[in-house]
């Protein structure tokens, strides 16, 4: 009795293996990318023609037909007009001012000039004093006078706050001492003038 022993070929069967799975991953590989990619365009595809159309111009409409004048009347005579009532005249109404803003607000009249003590040019001003500038509409520069400045908040002897004008220009009996009283006289105009309080 003889026996045949069998070689055993098992690796042999592992490499086939590994062949076969590395082929199917490559085809699904492949097939992956020519999904994804989008349509080639040709190069030699250029784009269709623009068709300019032109008007043609409408025929001309057919001269029109000149009929022969008509006989005129006899002139007949006219009978005498009436005259017809005259409409009440209207009454031309006020112009009306635009609204204080924007460059209205340098419109002639809208700034009233402001009367005050005449500051001498050499007189030094203490704290809390200003000299305040004007000119009229027509560009006339007056004497300056004298007003609060605005961040001055005088107290009395007690230490309470001194109510001072709206306007905030000095009146005589709250002039620095030593300043020289003398009013300033303000020409009339346009502008008007707004006085002391």
């Amino acid at each position: 009795m003889t026996r045949i022993q069998r070689k055993r070929t098992g690796g042999n069967g592992t490499w086939l293996v590994w062949v076969a799975l590395g082929v199917t991953v490559l085809c699904l590989l492949l097939s992956a990318w020519l999904v994804s990619s989008p349509d080639p365009v040709p190069d030699s595809q250029e784009p269709a023609p623009v068709r300019v159309a032109r008007a043609t111009p409408a025929p001309s409409p057919p001269p029109p037909r000149v009929a022969p004048p008509a006989p005129t009347p006899a002139p007949q005579q006219a009978a005498p007009a009436t005259p017809e009532p005259e409409a009440p005249a209207e009454q031309p109404s006020e112009p009306q001012q635009p609204p204080a803003e924007g460059i209205n607000l340098y419109r002639p009249g809208t700034s009233p000039l402001k009367q005050g003590i005449i500051v001498p040019e050499d007189f030094p001003l203490p704290d809390g004093y200003v000299r305040h500038y004007q000119a009229t509409d027509n560009g006339e520069r007056v004497q300056p006078i004298l007003m609060f400045h605005p961040d001055y908040k005088p107290t009395d002897s007690s230490g309470n706050p001194v109510e001072l004008p709206s306007n905030r220009v000095v009146p005589p009996e709250m002039a620095p001492p030593g300043m020289p009283i003398e009013i300033l006289e303000l020409p009339a105009g346009p502008e008007g003038v707004e006085p002391i309080p």
